[in-house]
């Protein structure tokens, strides 16, 4: 019975630091992932005199969307689902670096894409100022503008991509929400963990990186 009683106090003891390592681990990963993501949107620029991703798409945001027009750079296997070629949002892969280990949800819910793009970097200042968090995924009032990596006052302080989900925290969060932490990478490359409590708050007074005050030539952290 003793012996039992040690092993049961040794495990309540060492399973939750084994736990916490497995999740720093993953949470480096993560981090990693958006690095790569970075030298791919880096060579995406360098091809299109420092432009940054714009399809005309106001949903561009979003991870399954954004990924098409970097598909070149990204370095992996990625196709149109044969069943559906029109769709952008499935596929037929599989997971790589645009899927964060930590992500429970990406698999079944986003096509494993854990990341979204900045919606600052194919709106306009004024424009970004204008929109609600509403208009991000329900309306289409504002015309797609490229938006050109010369204007980025802040490169160090501005969020390109960013994890949707504080993956990394017992609570699971998004964008709209000032919960947990998550990976983040800003527009000089690069990356860090960061918690929501960080980062400034952005039109909708949320730590919402496509709404960033001043879009563009803002900062989302200071």
């Amino acid at each position: 019975m003793v012996t039992i009683a040690v092993i049961s106090v040794l495990a309540a003891i060492t399973l939750p630091v084994f736990a916490r390592a497995r999740e720093t681990s993953r949470r480096v990963t993560c981090l990693s992932n958006l690095r790569q993501i970075g030298l791919a949107f880096a060579m995406y620029m360098d091809d299109w005199d420092g432009a940054f991703p714009n399809t005309d798409d106001p949903y561009l945001w979003m991870g399954r969307r954004w990924r098409w027009p970097l598909k070149p750079y990204l370095g992996q296997s990625l196709s149109r689902d044969a069943a559906d070629a029109a769709n952008p949002l499935s596929s037929s892969r599989t997971p790589g670096f645009l899927l964060c280990p930590s992500d429970p949800y990406a698999s079944d819910k986003w096509d494993a894409t854990s990341y979204g793009y900045s919606a600052a970097f194919y709106h306009t200042p004024a424009q970004i100022a204008a929109m609600t968090t509403e208009d991000l995924w329900k309306h289409d009032r504002f015309p797609c503008v490229t938006q050109r990596e010369s204007s980025v006052a802040f490169p160090a302080q501005k969020v390109l991509i960013a994890e949707w989900l504080t993956n990394h925290d017992w609570i699971k969060a998004t964008w709209w929400e000032w919960q947990g932490g998550r990976n983040y990478l800003f527009v000089d490359g690069h990356a860090l963990y960061l918690h929501s409590d960080r980062i400034n708050p952005a039109g909708n007074d949320l730590p919402d990186p496509n709404l960033t005050r001043g879009g563009i030539t803002g900062k989302d952290i200071d």
